[in-house]
């Protein structure tokens, strides 16, 4: 962030729902929408032109797919820093998930609630993922049918015990905080062991470490993999 604005990018097809989000956003002190685009394929070019702080980019869009334009967000080195928040219609679908894993950090339905879109975009400006308890719990649902694909998931070797233990609390949606109040230590400790898990893992945010723990088998829908 610039002087604690925070710069956001609009990516969605419907140029209604561009504007609402536009004139809420530019009528908030604290957040400048540096550009919109209206499919996947500008989207990219105009994160890349601008490197906004967030970028809210719809699921389902013409010539390339929200998808498709956070995963190749996420493996641009120079975009690093960029947030993408997914818009969806329908909730926690598969969509979400697809696009969790190709390095999104957080969804929000097109009927959230102004004062929670603000508070959203604050978030995850702030480095957070935009994962409440509630859906974590729907994603745990998404892994109740999926074996664990330990083939593409980083080694938990190279996680120490706590590293796991943390990672599997937040897996079931725990704050810090109550990481912290879990395990009887700090939260600063308790947010010093989920960087460090999140670094060894390369995960982007804490999204990603959420969708590491399932895949990889740390934790299940029924409790802590063996």
């Amino acid at each position: 962030m610039t002087d604690d604005v925070i710069r956001v990018a609009l990516v969605d097809d419907q140029a209604l729902m561009r504007a609402g989000f536009r004139a809420l956003l530019d009528a908030e002190d604290g957040i400048e929408v540096v550009g919109e685009a209206a499919d996947g394929e500008q989207g990219v070019a105009l994160v890349r032109a601008e490197v906004p702080d967030i970028a809210l980019v719809d699921v389902q869009m013409p010539v390339m797919t929200g998808i498709e334009a956070t995963r190749r967000i996420a493996a641009d080195p120079a975009l690093s820093g960029v947030r993408v928040v997914i818009l969806t219609n329908y909730g926690l679908d598969s969509y979400v998930f697809e696009a969790l894993r190709a390095g999104a950090s957080g969804f929000l339905l097109k009927d959230t609630e102004p004062a929670d879109l603000l508070q959203a975009i604050e978030v995850v400006a702030g480095g957070e993922a935009l994962l409440s308890p509630s859906v974590t719990r729907t994603l745990i649902g998404e892994f109740v049918s999926r074996p664990p694909d330990r083939a593409t998931a980083p080694g938990l070797e190279c996680l120490t015990r706590r590293e796991r233990e943390v990672t599997a609390l937040a897996a079931r949606g725990l704050t810090n905080e109550e990481i912290a109040e879990h395990m009887v230590i700090s939260p600063f400790t308790a947010k010093t062991h989920v960087s460090r898990a999140m670094t060894k893992l390369g995960a982007r945010d804490r999204a990603q470490l959420v969708v590491f723990a399932y895949e990889s088998g740390l934790v299940t829908a029924r409790g802590p993999a063996e």
